[in-house]
């Protein structure tokens, strides 16, 4: 992983999900998210709209670290690629997606929920991972027992992290940082309450520094 984007992480230690249908309002959620301090977004492929979305903050702010998430595939992360993103989380462990990743010189965030698929990660020349569905395949306790044997990798917990349980999760030395949709929440967005985003990515700091 590029080491601005490496710094990002342990600084801000919070990854939003940005997620919409319309490329104005991600372009909006985007900006409300870098008032409040967070400057490397998770553009996550669950719309139609997502790679238009991706494509827009990427080009609206180069300040930022803007990824892709969601990405299934190899022709989805050379897409995403083309489309700006500066780095890539997926579900879960994929090597052809991997594999473009690596030859684009992109950083790649596979997710594991195993010991078996973190040691093919491993294998891979992977030390950053993610552990996906963090909350249902053990939490804190999972990532003690998992970075107790593969020492050197890093991980973003994401899945169930929120800000009752973001200490617990930032308290593993292993945990780079975490990834949460609770910045972003639907209702606020529907309102067009951008304001309430901006606080809660600066809560979200607050409470990872205390």
């Amino acid at each position: 992983m590029t080491s601005k984007l490496i710094d990002s992480l342990k600084t801000k230690r919070v990854v939003p999900l940005v997620q919409s249908d319309d490329p104005k309002t991600a372009l909006k959620i985007s900006d409300a998210l870098l008032e409040g301090g967070l400057d490397v977004l998770e553009v996550v492929l669950r719309t139609d709209a997502a790679l238009d979305c991706l494509e827009a903050i990427a080009k609206e702010f180069p300040q930022a670290h803007v990824g892709a998430g969601t990405v299934l595939s190899a022709d989805q992360s050379q897409e995403v690629i083309r489309r700006g993103a500066s780095f890539i989380v997926s579900p879960g462990l994929d090597p052809a997606s991997v594999k473009v990743a690596n030859d684009a010189g992109v950083p790649i965030l596979p997710g594991i929920s195993t010991a078996t698929e973190l040691q093919q990660a491993w294998n891979l020349g992977l030390r950053t991972v993610k552990l996906f569905p963090a909350s249902l395949v053990g939490g804190p306790k999972m990532l003690k027992a998992l970075s107790s044997v593969f020492r050197d990798v890093q991980f973003m917990p994401t899945g169930g992290v929120n800000p009752g349980n973001l200490k617990d999760y930032l308290a593993v030395p292993a945990v780079l940082a975490c990834g949460g949709s609770w910045l972003t929440p639907g209702d606020a967005i529907a309102k067009g309450d951008f304001e309430a985003i901006t606080k809660l990515a600066e809560e979200a700091i607050a409470l990872a520094k205390s």
